[in-house]
């Protein structure tokens, strides 16, 4: 399970950069400043993601269905937050309404919360 957590930490810094030098340049010239704010919100979140998966593969005290629920809960809220902010901030590119999904992306941040919970506890009910 490590070596999937670290795998996909890496593909998610790996995207988090290349979507940043994308909003950092082309972007910028086709998005208002607060869209492109709110591009790089998402890019910002998904990048601490990708370091708390880093993280969570080291924690070999973390019991391996703990390790797999915070897994599925990053991946899954990740997807969900950062994937609407990006869908919501491109919208005036894209020509497609996505507000109608506004709704989905305090859900994600919902499952990131979890996620950082879940590992708090996991770590403070460890016994050594």
């Amino acid at each position: 399970m490590n070596k999937k957590i670290t795998a996909t930490a890496a593909f998610l810094g790996m995207v988090a950069i290349i979507l940043g030098a994308f909003g950092a340049h082309a972007l910028k010239k086709v998005l208002t400043p607060e869209q492109l704010i709110s591009f790089e919100t998402g890019v910002r979140y998904q990048m601490y993601q990708a370091f708390f998966l880093f993280f969570l593969a080291t924690q070999n005290e973390i019991v391996e269905k703990t390790k797999k629920t915070i897994y599925a809960l990053i991946i899954t809220g990740t997807l969900i937050f950062s994937g609407s902010i990006y869908l919501l901030s491109t919208t005036g590119i894209t020509g497609i309404n996505f507000k109608s999904i506004g709704f989905i992306t305090p859900i994600g941040g919902l499952l990131l919360i979890m996620a950082w919970g879940m590992l708090g506890y996991s770590i403070l009910k460890t016994r050594k």
